[in-house]
């Protein structure tokens, strides 16, 4: 049998329910949510608006009409972006953010808005007196991950959140890889938006994810069409969510992700996150007792997400991802994981990247020691 530790990319497998909940929505309730009177169509709108009820909940939000479904963290983060910032604008963010971040805001840059990249160390963590040091007249939005995808930091986004406030700059965080592992309670962040996934720690289908727009904030609109509501009107006076959902929604996606989050709830956060952080700790003490063996980020001790990245001597990421594979059915990540700014950092753009390990909710004691001890025999060969 497969040992995933590819959860940081997609969550794998997933909870019997939510298997059962997109099953039972494309048998029983597959119609268009918010089109029609009939009681299929009644049904999935129920369950969009339970759904929606349930992450809002989850994620400390009081009115759930803050919450915007999307396709995934990415269209979160573009929606975010390409709504609120505009030519003549200012944007904060670092220089270890995911290409989800990136890359937009490139785009808005040959467009005329300045973009600051604040250094992160080499552990990956950004200075909180540097980032806010950056803030100028035209900043209009400051934005920044919440755990790296790559080196597991955690940034300190609850102290940089409020002071930034005090200067009134909104953050935007990327919580991709947070979300359903990290505590997340927007009634206590100083956090005006939020952009997550419902296919890693949520647990939820790919092809869903979740963004929240402080009720301070009001975008521009990035995709127009149907709503089924007010057909006369301009999307863009529409209360939300109506205002920022045209289209058909993901209704077996959304479904899957409220049973992630039911699966969440009664399996307890801190339970969860406890599991994942007991067998992280293993991984990463076994590792770093490797000879031949280059461990990035946080070290022993400090914060990181459920994941440990390494190398092994002068091999690349590539083939050592596809050795263990190959020789021993261990599913990773190689590469550059759509952050190529964070490799730049930590130098390891010479063995492509970087080896990526990261644990899920089903991972255990065997799968973590198993995995060390098939990198200990390719490392003893390197």
């Amino acid at each position: 049998m497969t040992i995933y530790l590819d959860n940081a990319a997609s969550s794998c497998p997933k909870p019997p329910e939510v298997i059962a909940a997109v099953d039972s929505c494309l048998r029983d309730y597959c119609a268009n949510p918010g089109r029609g009177a009939h009681k299929t169509a009644v049904a999935a709108a129920r369950i969009i608006y339970q759904s929606r009820q349930k992450a809002a909940s989850f994620l400390g939000i009081a009115e759930s009409a803050n919450l915007i479904f999307t396709q995934n963290a990415t269209d979160s983060l573009n929606l975010a972006l390409y709504g609120l910032v505009a030519p003549g604008d200012h944007v904060i963010t670092t220089t270890v953010e995911h290409n989800a971040v990136v890359r937009p805001l490139k785009v808005l840059a040959r467009q005329g808005v300045e973009v600051s990249f604040v250094a992160a160390d080499g552990t990956g963590l950004v200075d909180p007196d540097e980032f806010v040091a950056a803030v100028k007249r035209s900043t209009r939005l400051a934005v920044l991950t919440h755990a790296s995808n790559i080196t597991g930091a955690v940034q300190p986004i609850e102290e940089i959140g409020f002071r930034l406030r005090e200067k009134g700059v909104p953050l935007l965080v990327d919580a991709a890889q947070s979300a359903g592992t990290l505590p997340v309670d927007m009634g206590r962040m100083a956090v005006d938006m939020l952009a997550c996934t419902g296919h890693k720690s949520l647990m939820g289908p790919q092809g869903i994810g979740l963004l929240y727009i402080s009720p301070g904030l009001e975008l521009r609109s990035v995709r127009q069409g149907g709503t089924g509501t007010h057909s006369e009107e301009e999307q863009d006076v529409l209360a939300r969510p109506d205002r920022y959902e045209a289209g058909t929604l993901n209704t077996p996606g959304i479904a899957g992700l409220g049973a992630g989050i039911d699966f969440l709830v009664a399996s307890g956060l801190e339970n969860l996150r406890q599991h994942k952080t007991e067998l992280t700790g293993r991984l990463y003490q076994g590792l770093y007792d490797i000879g031949n063996v280059t461990l990035y980020g946080p070290g022993p001790g400090q914060p990181r997400g459920p994941l440990a990245a390494f190398n092994i001597g002068g091999l690349s990421s590539a083939e050592v991802a596809g050795r263990l594979d190959r020789d021993y059915d261990i599913a990773s990540r190689s590469g550059l994981h759509c952050a190529p700014g964070a490799h730049h950092l930590m130098g390891t753009l010479q063995h492509g990247g970087a080896v990526r390990l990261s644990i899920g909710p089903f991972n255990s004691e065997a799968d973590i020691d198993d995995t060390i001890a098939a990198v200990a025999e390719i490392a003893a060969g390197a």
